[in-house]
């Protein structure tokens, strides 16, 4: 083989695999229709924990605060 095919053949190579690369990139980086409705879920369920923490939040203060009145009426007896 002569030195102008090899470098012929190792260019193809090389450009074929980086178009193969590519191609593979495009695919894996385009959202899908279950990837979209996965992030809808994730979403939905992100927010319903956002409100519980609200939610065990208020009952931690509720508590401090019905705890801090019960040790002022025992200090007030």
């Amino acid at each position: 083989m002569d030195p102008f095919t090899m470098v012929v053949a190792i260019v193809l190579i090389a450009t074929i695999g980086n178009v193969l690369r590519e191609r593979a990139k495009a695919k894996g980086s385009a959202p899908t229709a279950l990837e979209d409705g996965e992030a809808r879920a994730l979403r939905e369920e992100v927010t319903m924990l956002r409100d519980r923490v609200k939610v065990l939040e208020r009952i931690a203060v509720e508590k401090n605060d019905t705890l801090t009145q019960q040790i002022e009426e025992l200090r007030d007896r």
